[in-house]
């Protein structure tokens, strides 16, 4: 489903952030994404949801070179994609239902659709009696479910999060984990950037995607793995 092939990405003038990156992921898979701490898991994040091209390389999505697409055709592709953002990234003026409801709006489904299906998820997610209620009044467990709410309602094929638990407590972190756990057998490939080693530890059937030096390697979680990440913190 996603293929970087010799990927580099720089700022400006300045070196490269990430360096011949090269990576297979299957459809349906899960994988956490790790490092230290400037290694470039956002960066790599953002051109695996095309918020950015790469300064050099492939990169396939959905069998489709990104490179060579038109803004429509990208816009096709990103509709199969959602994002939760670290910082949440909601709409404080409006509630969490319609912060819910805006992909769907903008896709141009009908209300009776809209109401049907984020009423179903909103339940779904734990939020049904906080249908109406603005970002700012919610627990910040309750606006990253929001914020997980308005990425799956389009039924992405794939959804990327960035450190989604950095600002939850262990608790609420197993909690949300666990809703990316569900969603994953349900069909939709995964992507989580975490820092998180003891949380991830608790789903080590999944496997990682370790960066460090600008560059990729994809490991299945063992007492090795655990052993190279700690050495890179």
């Amino acid at each position: 489903m996603i293929k970087f092939e010799h990927v580099g990405l720089r700022y400006g003038v300045g070196p490269e952030v990430l360096t011949d990156v090269n990576f297979k992921l299957e459809p349906g898979s899960f994988h956490f994404l790790s490092g230290p701490s400037g290694a470039g898991k956002t960066s790599l994040l953002s051109l695996l949801y095309l918020g950015r091209r790469p300064t050099r390389g492939l990169i396939s999505m959905f069998g489709r070179d990104v490179g060579q697409l038109s803004r429509t055709e990208l816009k096709d592709i990103r509709q199969n994609i959602g994002v939760v953002f670290q910082d949440f990234r909601l709409l404080n003026h409006m509630s969490a239902f319609d912060n819910i409801a805006l992909p769907l709006r903008i896709m141009g489904h009908s209300e009776h659709e809209i109401q049907e299906n984020v009423g179903e998820l909103m339940e779904w997610v734990g939020l049904g009696d906080h249908t109406q209620m603005l970002p700012p009044t919610l627990s910040g467990g309750q606006q990253q479910r929001v914020a997980i709410a308005r990425a799956v309602i389009t039924r992405p094929r794939l959804l990327v999060a960035d450190e989604p638990t950095g600002n939850l407590d262990d608790e609420a972190g197993l909690r949300l984990l666990t809703l990316f756990d569900q969603l994953n057998r349900m069909g939709t490939s995964v992507i989580i950037a975490s820092h998180n080693m003891p949380l991830m530890e608790k789903f080590s059937q999944h496997r990682r995607l370790l960066l460090n030096n600008g560059k990729v390697d994809i490991v299945t979680p063992n007492i090795e793995i655990k052993q190279k990440l700690e050495g890179m913190f």
